[in-house]
Formats: C-alpha cells, structure tokens, sequence
C-alpha cells in the first residue's frame, strides 16, 4: 500500500492562466510567517493583487501541507450562515448527522496537517474570524491565509499589506523594466498585442501609465489590454484627461482609494453601448456562466440573443471577462470580484437590474426543475455536475427570490425541485436553511408547500433530527388530504417509514416503507419509486430477508439508465447488502466495486459504503490484511460524512464482525498498522486500492 510512486499534491489550487510578475518580498516573508504563524491575512485595496498573491504563496508551500491546501472562495458567498456549509463543500465533507456543521468541520480538520486559502473575507469578516478562531483552536496543525480589504480581528492574527506594484520614479525613470508595474504592462500588452515590446522609444510612456495608475495590478491590466487599439502615448493622454475631468468634477485630485474606480469608469466609458450593458448584465451572475445562461440572462432590451456571444469575445478581450478552465466541455467565463461589484453598480443605475435579476432566478429556476426531470435517465449525471458548477447562481436565485417581495413562493419551488441535489451532494443542512426560510415565507396551504414540507422533513430524518422530520411530516399529511394530494401522502409515508427504521423500529418502518410504495407505484412516480424501492432493500435486508431486498434491489437497479451513474451507484450498493447477506459474496463483490467504478468523487457518502462492503467479503475470504486496510481506507472517508458504520443498524452488524475477525487473525498491533497506512491514502488511491481486490 505505501508504494515508491511520489504522492500527488492535495488541494484544489487552480491552475494558472497568466504569468505571475513581482511580489518576490511578500511571498518570502509570508512563507516565513505561515512557518510561524497560523493565521496571516493579505490586506489592500481592492485590485491590487491579494488573490493572486495569496493563490502564489500558497503552491509555493503547498509540499509543505500533507493534507492539501484548500482555496475557499467566499465573494459569491452574501450569507454567513453558509460560510461553514462552504468550507465543508470544498474539503469534500458530505455531513448527514444531526451535529452542528460547524462540530464536524472541527472534528475533521483536528489531526490535519492543511492549509485553509480563505479568499474575500471583507463582507463576512466577523464570521470569518470566529470561524478561524474556532477551528485553529481545534485543530493545532492548520493554517489559514485569509485575503480581505480589512482585518479579521482575531487572536493570533499576522497583517501584512498588499502594496501597488513599485513604479518608476517620474519626470524621467531609469531602467523602468526593472519595475514589476511596468514588466506587469508590458507582459500583458505582449499578449493583447503579440510583439508589443517596451523599448526606448515607449518605455517612459508606460512609466508614466503605471504611475498614473498607481501601481494597482488590475487596474495596469485593464490599461493593457488597450494598446490592441492604442498606442501607448494615446492610452497616457486619455487616462491624464480622464483623471484630471474626475478631478476637477470633485475639486480633489483622485486618491489612490479611487484609483481603480476611476480606472473601470474609465474602461467602462471606452465601451460601446452594447459593451456596457453586457458588462453591467453579466455582473449579475455569481462564481461564472456559461453561454446558455448568458442568452438567456443578458439578451433583451437593446441586446440580441445572436449577439452574446460575441459581446462575451469582446468583453474577454478587454480583460472584463476571464475564460475559466472548468475541466469539461463546456465553454465558462466569470469576472474578478472588483469588476463585477463595479458592473452591479452600473447595473442598478439603468433601471434594469430587477429584470435581469428575474431572468437570472427564472433560468436557475428551469436548470433545476430539468434536473429533477433528467433523475434516473441518461442526463441524470450531466444535470447534477451543472448543478454542483452552478451552486452559487442558485444560491443568489434563492436569496432574490426570499428578498424581493412577491417572489417568495417562486424561492419556494425552487428549493423543492432541488431534492435530490441537497440529498446526493450531502447539503442537508443547506437544503433545510432555504427550505426552513422559504416555509416561513409562504405560509399558505398548496401542493408547493406540501412537497417542501416533506423535502425538509426528509433532509431532517436523515440528520437524525426525528422531532422536526416528524413535525413537518405531520403538517404535510394534514396539508395533502386537505388538497387530496396523493404525491405528498405517499412521501410523507416513506419519510416516517424511513424516521421509524432509523429509530430502530424495523418492522414498523418496513411495513410504512411497502405503504408509501403502493401509493407511489399507483401514480407512476418514477423518482418516488425509486427511493422507496433503495429504502425497503436496506430495510428488508435488515429485518434478515435477503431474498425480498434481492428482489427490490433488483428492481431499483433496473430502474436507472446504463447512463445513471449517480442512481445506479447507490441501487448497486443497495442489491449488494442483499446479495451480501444470501451469502453470495462473489456477487456482492462485483456489484460493490462496479458502483465504486461509476461513483461520482462528490459521493462521499457512496464511496464508504461500497469500500466498507469490500472490507467485509475480504475479512470472510480470510484475506486479513487487505480488510485491515480497507477499513482504515474507509475511516477518513465516514468522517467527512459526520457519522461512522456503527452508528447504522444495517451496517453495525456487518462492521463489529468484521473488525473482531481481523484483530483475532493479526493481533491488534498489526491491525492498528495496516489500518492507519490506509487512512493515509487520496481518495484517488483509496478508489484504486479498493478496485484491486486480490492486492494484499
């Protein structure tokens, strides 16, 4: 297991699209500090660089931190109750216990060695710092390095500020390449211009640009792109009559504080009309879009839909946009945090922004409800991955919708049709915040309400939050026989069928279970079945009736699409406990590893499942070692769940056996060894060690 092959990086650093330029002190001395110090925040002006220093330092020491180095986005984040939900999104924690989030977070960081890259602090700062402080409390080996435009104020805490880039000195600079501003200019001019070069003929221009400029890294950017339809003495006296207008308009001259301001105000003003309002519209996405959402969000009122795309070329090629390498197919742009909070300005300023604010929510709106569709059919995966890269637009449609009166009931819907989202990506806790929220806010008896109920109900359940999963199961039963709705019964049914076999009443919840299946199997509803169907094998399995969990098994695996593979992973693992138990174990084996094979590297909580099953068919084959192994394998991936096997009437069974027999074959200090080399493994590695089942 331990291998001569060098371990890959952990982390989920984004590669680098453009060349880095200066900063060589701060990385120094912030590597130094991060050595020493276990909370360093970059503070400065927006623009001038602190992202982009912080993502530099952090690749640097990245060798240094075994358990990976985490950029955690927080710009698109407008609420703090979801900054710990943010956190455990990027470290891969899928979190199904009843704890506070925020206790499973610390529980799972406190024997890791890591780096947390907490990026735009400023609007959450005191969450921010609370949240630091609580986790480098439990946690004694991590670090964190915070970017914000202010201070955290927390105990522990090392400032250093993120300066301008140096400048020449003017009337004249000597030497002005050994400037990072003016090597900076010059590095991003030469690729909006290929062959731009500073010589001696423009090289006391672009001194003189930088100076203006402040040495601010975005806003020297934004001038750069320019010289494609510039020269650069032409971009100098444009900024010089602009500035010194602004200057003149407010009787002050314009402090560096207003430098990149005036600098979009600038960038904005050589913009033609259509260019403007696609910057303005496109400031309202969060975290990136791709071209469908932008047709379908920023045509309209003077912008045709044939033209987006091209208004989207255009806006890259100023440095308004950025093309994000998503890793797939299809084609992502989003903007630097400064230029998108400047387009929300100039967004609100034309009277529009409630319309492309409700073309936004209305498109997010149909991303989800065709994701509900698409479950159990070829699209089912595809669906889910553009829900997971379009969380933040979600989140800021929600908030619009529970914000903006008259548009509660939409949020409402919304957060409805997302259920099996919030059930397969383990945001349970997120799911109930929306859902709890939008409840509050239409209290009025429909089928919308009566669905969410159950929604929420269910994520509670499966928290081991019984008294609230049964309050609202109660209301909807009350709600859906007032409005005869048989949908809503039939999962108000399986929801305390599942809360009264968790509770430890199995026969009580498998005959509830069989109830909520007749119903649901007499309106043809395919999701509904389907989850019930998952649900009464492991039921049925537990009450020592393989035969019957074979059967339903069966039925819930043909059920999905070949092209599934979120569905039929956990249908795998489901008619797999049943073939367990019948003692078939060669078939249970093949089933696991086949739902491994196809398991989403979101699913956590799928992937210890199946690698707990495999310990299991090993220790029984007497392959010891290789079940040692495989359980350690597993711990770290239940702990980012927020529960372990014993804690499950299906699972405990199987695991205290199974655990009892590898310590009686190799003694508790071999166990202890074989065990902890597997906890050490990527969950790359763990997938690959579990697929090689004759590997000891």
């Amino acid at each position: 297991m331990t291998g001569t092959e060098p371990r890959r990086l952990k982390g989920n650093l984004p590669a680098e699209t453009t060349s880095f330029v200066g900063r060589r002190r701060e990385i120094t001395t912030t590597r130094c500090l991060l050595s020493t110090t276990r909370l360093v925040t970059l503070t400065g002006v927006g623009g001038v660089g602190k992202t982009r220093l912080a993502l530099q330092i952090a690749a640097r020491v990245q060798a240094g931190f075994p358990d990976g180095v985490w950029l955690v986005e927080l710009a698109a984040l407008t609420d703090d109750k979801l900054l710990t939900q943010a956190l455990t999104d990027v470290l891969g924690i899928q979190d199904q216990s009843a704890r506070p989030l925020l206790d499973t977070l610390s529980d799972y960081l406190a024997a890791k060695r890591l780096l947390l890259v907490l990026d735009n602090c400023e609007h959450l700062v005191d969450a921010c710092a609370m949240l630091a402080d609580r986790l480098l409390r439990a946690a004694p080996e991590l670090r964190v390095l915070a970017t914000s435009r202010h201070a955290l104020r927390t105990a522990g805490e090392h400032l250093l500020e993120v300066a301008p880039l140096p400048t020449p000195d003017l009337p004249r600079a000597t030497s002005p390449t050994r400037y990072a501003a003016v090597r900076l200019f010059a590095e991003r001019a030469a690729t909006a211009l290929p062959g731009f070069r500073v010589n001696a003929g423009n090289h006391d221009t672009i001194a003189r640009i930088c100076r203006r400029l402040d040495g601010i890294p975005l806003a020297i950017e934004l001038a750069a792109v320019r010289v494609r339809a510039l020269p650069v003495d032409r971009i100098l006296r444009r900024l010089d009559d602009y500035f010194d207008f602004l200057a003149e308009g407010s009787r002050i001259c314009v402090p560096r504080l207003r430098t990149l301001h005036a600098t979009f105000d600038w960038s904005f003003d050589l913009c033609s009309f259509e260019d403007q309002d696609m910057w303005a519209r496109a400031s309202e996405f969060i975290g990136g879009f791709d071209l469908d959402a932008a047709e379908a969000v920023c045509a309209g009122e003077g912008i045709a839909s044939e033209a987006v795309l091209d208004l989207v070329d255009r806006l890259v090629d100023k440095s308004i946009l950025t093309r994000v390498n998503s890793g797939g197919a299809t084609v992502r742009w989003r903007m630097l945090e400064p230029i998108r909070q400047y387009g929300q300005e100039r967004l609100a300023s034309s009277g529009l922004r409630t319309i492309v604010r409700t073309r936004h929510r209305d498109y997010y709106w149909r991303l989800a409800e065709h994701a509900e569709r698409a479950w159990l059919g070829p699209e089912e995966l595809d669906t889910f991955t553009q829900l997971q890269r379009e969380h933040a637009n979600l989140r800021a449609a929600l908030e619009f919708c529970l914000t903006e009166p008259g548009e509660q009931r939409a949020g409402l819907a919304i957060g409805t049709a997302l259920w099996n989202y919030w059930f397969l990506s383990c945001s349970h806790t997120e799911g109930r915040y929306w859902l709890d929220r939008a409840l509050e806010a239409n209290p009025e008896h429909n089928p919308t309400r009566a669905k969410a109920l159950w929604v929420n109900a269910w994520l509670a359940v499966m928290q081991a939050d019984a008294a609230a999963g049964r309050s609202m199961t109660e209301e909807c039963r009350r709600v859906a026989q007032r409005l005869g709705d048989e949908s809503a019964l039939g999962h108000a049914t399986r929801v305390t069928g599942v809360a009264t076999f968790l509770q430890n009443d199995v026969p009580g919840g498998g005959r509830l279970l069989k109830d909520a299946l007749i119903r649901l199997r007499r309106l043809g509803e395919r999701s509904g079945i389907w989850i019930t169907l998952l649900q009464l094998t492991v039921a049925t399995a537990t009450l020592g009736r393989p035969e019957q969990a074979v059967a339903y098994g069966e039925e819930c695996l043909a059920m999905s699409d070949s092209r599934a593979h979120l569905s039929r992973s956990w249908a795998l693992w489901a008619l797999a406990i049943g073939r367990w138990l019948t003692g078939d174990r060669q078939s249970a084996g093949t089933l696991v590893r086949e739902g491994i094979r196809i398991n989403q590297p979101s699913n956590q909580w799928g992937l210890a499942h199946g690698i707990e099953m495999l310990a299991w068919i090993a220790a029984a084959e007497g392959r010891y070692r290789r079940a040692a192994g495989l359980l350690g394998v597993a711990a770290p991936i239940w702990r980012a769940t927020g529960v372990l096997p014993s804690t499950f009437r299906y699972l405990a069974l199987s695991h205290g056996q199974c655990e009892r027999q590898i310590r009686q074959s190799l003694g508790d200090e071999e166990f202890a060894t074989v065990f902890r080399e597997g906890t050490r493994l990527t969950t790359d590695e763990a997938i690959a060690y579990a697929l090689e089942p004759q590997r000891h």
